[in-house]
């Protein structure tokens, strides 16, 4: 895998992260909750939630097997701390809720990302190859 590879892993953790819900108002989430709001509420919304739910199980399946539970908090630990420089060196701001929302969901699906692509790096930095033993 190359960096190519990554980046693609990554927008597509993005997409489903962000259709799934961000502050913008156009998600899976807000477009439930009009529904339910004005009692239009139909199979469609049943169908595309479960196709969310079925990219959630596998992005979060795949990122716990690959990284496990310490490499989750120390990914996010990671991130954390780098958000937080950022922000400590005026780079970022987070004036409002919302902008540090998108900065939460973009580092989520950073870390998503990671979890995909965990066995190829690892087989890049250590020449090592993941077999697992289930």
């Amino acid at each position: 895998m190359n960096a190519l590879g990554f980046v693609w892993r990554f927008v597509a953790t993005l997409l489903l992260v962000l259709a799934t819900y961000n502050p913008s108002g156009t998600s899976y989430v807000h477009w439930v909750r009009s529904a339910m709001e004005a009692g239009t509420l139909g199979p469609e919304h049943f169908v595309i939630g479960v196709l969310v739910i079925i990219g959630w199980v596998i992005l979060l399946a795949a990122t716990h097997r690959s990284l496990g539970p310490l490499g989750l908090i120390l990914g996010g630990a990671l991130f954390g701390g780098l958000v937080w420089l950022l922000i400590d060196l005026g780079w970022i701001s987070v004036d409002s809720t919302a902008e540090l929302t998108w900065i939460i969901l973009i580092v989520l699906s950073a870390v998503l990302a990671i979890g995909l692509s965990w066995s190829h790096i690892w087989r890049r930095l250590t020449g090592q190859f993941e077999v697992d033993d289930d």
